[in-house]
């Protein structure tokens, strides 16, 4: 059965939709949903079949597979992570919500969610009131990796109805919220000695010190 297509306003999401994609989300299914930056594909954490099933959809093994935490804020950052120095907790508070990704250690809860060896985790906070009243109404987590266009020479897809035509017999559901952006989250490896950029989006790392 195609995917369903539902329009929800970005900037006052209306509560009853966001009820219904939570509903999906608690049943288990797949869903494409607007960011601060491009549109992500995502799941339940709680749901191993889900993240299984967008990793077939990205052609990954679960366990080679790089998806962050969309989370409503930083009060369960303990729950996903651990050793979180004090400057990089300072930078975070910064830039979240914002498009920022920041890789930090996983705490032992993680590799038992996503069924993977993964010793590292994304936390992401977008600026971007759907997918936040999703996690906020739903009371934890989702995966967040980006959706990506047909064309090669085109990596993000920007347009959520060409994104339902693509995506309408792999996923269950895909909010409409405008436009997405070019540019995907500016990821930053908090793991080492010193942050560290591995991928350059919208974020500015200077804007965080």
């Amino acid at each position: 059965m195609p995917a369903e297509y539902l329009e929800i306003h970005p900037d006052n999401p209306e509560p009853r939709k966001i009820k219904q994609v939570v509903d999906c989300l608690r049943n288990g299914g797949v869903i494409i949903y607007p960011t601060d930056t491009i549109y992500g594909m995502g799941c339940d954490i709680m749901n191993a079949r889900a993240i299984e099933r967008i990793a077939k959809i990205k052609g990954v093994k679960p366990e080679k597979a790089n998806f962050s935490f969309i989370c409503y804020d930083l009060s369960h950052l303990s729950d996903y992570s651990k050793h979180v120095t004090t400057p990089v907790f300072k930078m975070m508070k910064k830039g979240l919500p914002g498009p920022f990704t920041f890789i930090l250690e996983s705490s032992s809860k993680v590799p038992r969610l996503l069924n993977n060896n993964k010793k590292q985790v994304g936390i992401r906070i977008p600026d971007h009131n759907i997918p936040r009243l999703l996690v906020k109404e739903l009371g934890n987590p989702i995966i967040s990796t980006s959706v990506q266009g047909q064309d090669d020479l085109v990596e993000y897809t920007t347009d959520p109805e060409l994104i339902y035509e693509q995506y309408r017999n792999q996923v269950d559901l895909v909010i409409g919220g405008g436009i997405g952006n070019i540019l995907a989250s500016t990821i930053i490896d908090c793991t080492g000695d010193e942050p560290e950029i591995i991928r350059q989006g919208a974020g500015d790392m200077d804007s965080l010190y």
